[in-house]
């Protein structure tokens, strides 16, 4: 009997200190996980939850445009009582319901890197897309002297991220370079291959092609691909996002800049924004994450190196 009273009160202590060590999860949902946008994200929301005291749960669709397959994550991580979700919408509609359904269980959300149809959301973290699409219509400009024709090689209708700078490229374009003729969007889905692919149907087309604006990492990198694939050094390339094969054809001048976005902010500013309402504060309800144009001489500036090559695997073990 002594014995197992003694035994209950061993049981006790050990599950409530295995209660206390417990910390609580904030859920991060990327659009996806191969890229290394998205795990330098992953690394910017575990510095931040290392500095909260909460753990961080990942996951991610396989492919960039399956918004079924992140439904069905979020749905997973609001029925195990996450504290907090951060989340990068794949479609700007299509996730609305799921994020409602977080917001009237008490779940706060916060949105990175792509906007979504509703206000039930604590913040919106994000580079200022129009504003980068008007960038790299810029300096497009300025690179074909006001003349020529551009094509655009997209990530998927309805992504709003991408949508947003598609429309600040073409409006910059109107207004500022009225000489170069735009061919209009290709999709490639986030498939490098179908990017690619894309890509050299349009340069079939148009022989006199004079610049490319790919808008994500995948659609960059096929992009390239093809352009590289002819040797053709006479079309210009402003490109989206960092990874190391972006980064070689930079240095080697395949592309002659690339828009560089923020994505360990996004994780970072993201988790915080959770931490603080959960403690009852009142996060900010837009952070913009900010976007940098680099070009082939920038690239040994120690700002832009710790842009280009972040230190993520200090936190992801």
């Amino acid at each position: 009997m002594r014995r197992g009273v003694l035994l209950c009160i061993v049981l006790t202590f050990w599950i409530s200190g295995c209660n206390r060590s417990r910390k609580p999860v904030i859920g991060v949902v990327p659009k996806g996980s191969n890229h290394v946008f998205w795990q330098t994200v992953h690394a910017g929301a575990v510095k931040a939850a290392i500095e909260e005291g909460y753990a961080i749960e990942w996951n991610a669709p396989a492919m960039e445009v399956d918004a079924s397959r992140q439904i069905e994550i979020v749905d997973s991580m609001i029925n195990r009582r996450v504290a907090g979700l951060a989340l990068s919408p794949v479609d700007r509609t299509a996730l609305v319901n799921v994020v409602e359904r977080a917001d009237r269980e008490g779940i706060p959300v916060a949105i990175f890197d792509s906007g979504i149809d509703t206000p039930h959301k604590i913040t919106f973290i994000a580079t200022d897309n129009l504003e980068s699409g008007r960038i790299a219509a810029r300096r497009m400009g300025e690179l074909l002297d006001g003349k020529g024709k551009v094509s655009v090689i997209g990530f998927e209708a309805g992504s709003a991220s991408t949508m947003d700078r598609e429309r600040g490229f073409a409006e910059e374009m109107q207004s500022k370079f009225p000489g170069i003729e735009l061919l209009g969007v290709q999709f490639g889905n986030a498939d490098r291959a179908r990017a690619m692919s894309l890509t050299e149907n349009v340069l079939t087309a148009n022989p006199d092609l004079a610049g490319i604006f790919a808008d994500n990492e995948s659609s960059s990198v096929g992009a390239v691909q093809a352009v590289k694939a002819r040797g053709n050094h006479r079309v210009k390339i402003v490109a989206y996002d960092a990874s190391d094969q972006l980064i070689s054809d930079l240095k080697e001048g395949w592309i002659d800049s690339l828009l560089v976005q923020n994505p360990f902010k996004m994780g970072y500013k993201s988790v915080k924004a959770i931490a603080l309402k959960l403690h009852g504060g009142t996060p900010k309800a837009h952070v913009d994450s900010g976007v940098t144009l680099v070009k082939r001489e920038d690239m040994d500036k120690p700002e832009i190196r710790a842009l280009l090559f972040p230190d993520i695997q200090k936190y992801l073990h």
